[in-house]
């Protein structure tokens, strides 16, 4: 493994979880990090999830030649101008937001003379802190690497070659398309639960709590979604605007459609719909992306 000095600047789930997993499969290389929160550095501290936490994101990079950034994607610009003047010139800069073209502007203008490789590991749980991370989170997860055009191909093969050892199957990506990607994948699903979750919230007192005493599966699958970090999905939806603006104009239309199926009992359009979408949950399981088990297998994950 090429990269020996790792900084990871935000010790939430994410950055946790790298330190762990550099830790547990890459014993060679050593870990600094540091975390704007107080709080959050004691306890990544009391977790050992860097080898050494500072008390300035500064002092976490002096000696770094990977610096990864693990904070919400309205924050890096500030965290990336916050090490500056301290990141060596051979430093390979990367992050793990979900909106790569908004990341890599904000990257791109804070540290123009260094060599800046986004990256966005698909995967994560509905927790955050640095209570959250393990170390095996990242196994069988894709991880979507969008080099900037040109790029350094001795520099993105180290960087490949780091997410790889960490267990993620890797994908090289066109920035504009991963963001177009992630919208129909990751955002719209969120801004759909937020909105399912919401709207139960204001009918509680319509329902006399019946909505959460009588939770079916389907409504405590989008609540899980819905308690991810509000500070990280606010700065996503911003980034990403124009492409979940498009996915959702295609959702409306969509959702539209199936409003006048059930309007006119129009059961053949529902049924081949819902075959349709009951083949794509199939392949996703098929594709090792998620777990047919009771609970999806959440149960057995260990998360200390």
């Amino acid at each position: 493994m090429s990269f020996q000095r790792i900084a990871i600047i935000g010790l939430g789930l994410l950055g946790g979880s790298i330190g762990l997993a550099v830790r547990e499969y890459l014993p060679g290389a050593r870990t600094t990090g540091y975390d704007s929160n107080p709080a959050t550095r004691l306890r990544a501290a009391g977790r050992a999830l860097v080898d050494q936490v500072h008390d300035t994101a500064a002092d976490a990079v002096r000696e770094a030649d990977l610096v990864i950034f693990c904070v919400p994607p309205g924050a890096m610009g500030d965290a990336a101008r916050e090490i500056a003047a301290a990141l060596p010139a051979a430093a390979l800069v990367s992050d793990v937001g979900s909106c790569k073209q908004a990341i890599a502007r904000a990257l791109g203008e804070a540290l123009p003379n260094h060599a800046i490789i986004p990256a966005h590991p698909v995967a994560g749980t509905e927790n955050s802190g640095p209570d959250a991370g393990f170390a095996t989170l990242f196994h069988n997860r894709w991880c979507i690497v969008t080099p900037p055009e040109p790029g350094d191909l001795v520099l993105l093969s180290k960087l490949v070659a780091f997410w790889e050892a960490l267990g993620a199957n890797v994908e090289i990506m066109d920035a504009q398309h991963h963001d177009l990607v992630l919208a129909v994948t990751s955002h719209l699903p969120h801004l759909i639960a937020y909105t399912i979750v919401g709207t139960a919230s204001d009918l509680e007192d319509v329902t006399q709590s019946e909505v959460i005493k009588y939770s079916a599966g389907g409504f405590r699958d989008f609540t899980r979604i819905a308690a991810s970090d509000p500070t990280m999905w606010r700065d996503v939806f911003l980034a990403n605007r124009d492409a979940v603006l498009e996915m959702l104009q295609r959702f409306t239309e969509d959702l539209t459609a199936l409003q006048r199926a059930i309007r006119v009992g129009d059961g053949k359009q529902l049924f081949d719909h819902f075959t349709r979408t009951r083949a794509i949950r199939r392949s996703i399981i098929a594709e090792g992306q998620d777990d047919a088990r009771p609970d999806f297998g959440r149960a057995d994950h260990d998360t200390a």
